[in-house]
């Protein structure tokens, strides 16, 4: 049975803290039965990805999800290849990021103490950028796009539901625009997210707030990198899965250099990176199993949500000069 981090000592002291309540269980689960499934992010491209699948099979630790931040633009079309045939030999699913974005651009305002619009698509052209990465990666066989913007994620899953994107592609929300509260977790669900990041300094009771309102998987750095706050929820493992299920659990790293957007003059540093994210994969799994919360894990290759909530998705526009109807 699971317990909480040193709790039978603890209670022989007569410290032991109060039972869980059982309102706060997330009721949901992935459609395969599994209540968490892991993912190792920021995975810059081919090389990087083959040190982790390496690490992977010398630690023992199963991937459900490898995801990449610096963007589909970013790399070659043998690089992306490379990479789905990769994870496709190992059943694991290739999560590319989608296009241009604010961090990148001429904007200053994202340089600004207020951030200004931070990662989303800026203007048409941004928008169209990432329409272009999203139907170039699905060409070449991506099934899972992330994305950072509300009005691209709109688009892009109007156009999976129209089969101009594979029916089976899904669509993760970046970190860096993950709802804080139930309503925006709603909306973005709606929108056709099927797993959706939120901020790692949420607190516990936040997580059960937001999984009330909907059944959408969650993505987690249980290790934030610095630039999300760099904040280690090791010991929260457990119950960010008994409280957040269907989740993720990301390895993300502290303490680490930025490498966004990745070039092989950052060859070393990503690599080594790369297999450190695996260790403290790792590192959770061995508390989970000590706590008695390892189970329920997803089976290897499972990559669906599930069924979700969406907003009715308005017919195709008959004037291609109407750009804004439907919208």
């Amino acid at each position: 049975m699971a317990h909480a981090p040193g709790e039978p000592a603890l209670g022989r002291l007569g410290f032991g803290a109060p039972p869980p309540d059982p309102a706060d269980t997330s009721p949901h689960a992935f459609p395969d039965g599994g209540r968490w499934r892991t993912e190792i992010p920021s995975v810059e491209g081919p090389e990087a990805l083959a040190a982790v699948l390496k690490e992977s099979t010398r630690l023992g630790v199963p991937i459900h999800r490898i995801s990449q931040g610096s963007g589909v633009w970013m790399l070659t079309d043998d690089e992306i290849t490379d990479m789905v045939a990769a994870c496709a030999a190992r059943d694991i699913e290739l999560s590319l990021f989608t296009g241009p974005r604010g961090t990148w651009d001429t904007g200053g305002a994202t340089r600004s103490e207020s951030g200004g619009a931070g990662l989303r698509a800026r203007g048409h052209d941004q928008l169209a950028g990432c329409v272009e990465d999203a139907l170039r990666a699905a060409s070449l066989g991506v099934r899972c796009l992330l994305v950072a913007d509300e009005g691209v994620l709109w688009l892009l899953h109007r156009l999976r539901a129209l089969g101009e994107l594979p029916a089976d592609t899904t669509f993760k929300v970046s970190a860096l625009v993950g709802p804080v509260n139930p309503a925006a977790y709603a909306v973005w669900e709606r929108l056709g997210a099927d797993s959706l990041n939120i901020p790692s300094d949420l607190s516990l009771q936040q997580l059960t707030e937001i999984r009330r309102a909907s059944a959408a998987p969650m993505d987690l750095y249980v290790e934030a990198p610095d630039d999300l706050g760099g904040f280690v929820r090791m010991y929260d493992a457990a119950e960010l899965i008994r409280r957040g299920a269907p989740l993720y659990l990301k390895f993300g790293l502290s303490k680490a250099p930025g490498i966004y957007p990745y070039g092989a003059h950052m060859r070393e540093t990503v690599l080594a990176a790369a297999r450190e994210r695996v260790r403290r994969g790792r590192l959770v799994l061995d508390l989970l199993d000590r706590l008695g919360a390892g189970d329920a894990m997803s089976p290897p290759g499972s990559r669906l949500p599930g069924d979700l909530r969406r907003f009715p998705v308005p017919a195709p526009v008959s004037d291609p000069v109407s750009v804004t109807e439907g919208i």
